[in-house]
C-alpha cells in the first residue's frame, strides 16, 4: 500500500468519535443498533461506537441465512458488557425464501436473492430501531461506496455512517490500532449472501489495488492512462465497476 492511503490511526478515531457524539446529541438520541456480520467493517464501526455510547446503549444484530457465521459474536459484545437482552442472533432465511416464493426467485439467481436478504436485514434492524428508539449504525466503508457495491435500501440504509469516508486499506489500519481481533482482520471480505462469496471474488481485483486506483482516479485525478503506465493493471476493470454502479448514488430521479 502506497503511503497516501496511510492515516494517523488514533487521530481518525478521536474524529470518528467526536463526530458520532456530536450526532447522537444533536438528534436526541442515546441508542444504537449495529448488525455484525463478522466481518471487518462492521466490527470497526461497532468498537467506534461503544467509544460513545454505554453497553446497555447498543444494540446488536448477527443476521445470518442458514447458520450463523461470526463465532465470536457473543465473545466481542461479552468483552464490550452488551446486555444480553440486547443481543439478536437471527436466521432470515424464512422472510427471504418467503419473499423468494412470491416473486418466484429461482435458486440460481443468486444476486437477486442477495438483494432481498440485503433488504430483510435493514428491515429487522430499522425495525429494532424503532422499538428501541435507536439510530441504525451502518458499516460501509469509502470503497465500497465508490464501487458501488452496495444493495439499495439494503446494507447501503442507516441513520449514520461512522466509516464511509476511510478506504478499505485504511479500515485494516484502524481496526489493528482498536484491537480488532486477529481472526476477523483476517477474513476475506464478504457480504455473506451466498456460499463462498467473496468481494475480491466479485469484483475480479483487490481492495488494495482498487483503493489506490480510486484515490488516485477520484482525489488526484490522474487519469486512466497515466494509472496503467503506473503498474495499476485492472484500472479499467476498477474504473468500469465506478462507471456502472454510478447511477445507485443519483436515484431516485426527481423532477
Amino acid at each position: 500500500m502506497n503511503t497516501f492511503l496511510q492515516i494517523d490511526a488514533e487521530a481518525e478515531k478521536q474524529r470518528i468519535v467526536s463526530f458520532l457524539k456530536k450526532t447522537f446529541k444533536a438528534q436526541g438520541i442515546e441508542k444504537a443498533i449495529i448488525g455484525l456480520s463478522g466481518g471487518i467493517d462492521s466490527t470497526v464501526s461497532f468498537y467506534l461506537v461503544k467509544e460513545v455510547l454505554s453497553p446497555e446503549n447498543i444494540i446488536a444484530a448477527h443476521l445470518y441465512y442458514d447458520s450463523p457465521v461470526f463465532p465470536l459474536f457473543h465473545d466481542v459484545l461479552d468483552e464490550a458488557h452488551i446486555p444480553h437482552e440486547d443481543r439478536y442472533e437471527l436466521s432470515i432465511k424464512q422472510p427471504v425464501e418467503a419473499v423468494a416464493n412470491v416473486a418466484n426467485i429461482a435458486a440460481t439467481e443468486k444476486v437477486r436473492l442477495g438483494n432481498i436478504a440485503a433488504r430483510i436485514r435493514m428491515v429487522v434492524l430499522f425495525d429494532l430501531a424503532k422499538k428501541y428508539n435507536a439510530l441504525v449504525c451502518g458499516t460501509e466503508n469509502k470503497s465500497e461506496n465508490l464501487l458501488g457495491y452496495f444493495t439499495r435500501f439494503g446494507d447501503q440504509a442507516s441513520d449514520i455512517e461512522p466509516i464511509e469516508h476511510l478506504y478499505k486499506s485504511q479500515i485494516y489500519q484502524l481496526a489493528k490500532h482498536l484491537g480488532i481481533p486477529q481472526e476477523i482482520i483476517k477474513q476475506n471480505p464478504t457480504a455473506g449472501l451466498w456460499a463462498n462469496q467473496t468481494d475480491e471474488g466479485d469484483f475480479g481485483f483487490t481492495y488494495e489495488e482498487a483503493d489506490q486506483v480510486l484515490y488516485l482516479h477520484v482525489e488526484k485525478h490522474v487519469t486512466p492512462s497515466e494509472l496503467i503506465k503506473q503498474g495499476f493493471k485492472n484500472t479499467e476493470k476498477i474504473l468500469q465497476w465506478k462507471k456502472k454502479n454510478e447511477f445507485k448514488h443519483q436515484v431516485p430521479y426527481v423532477l
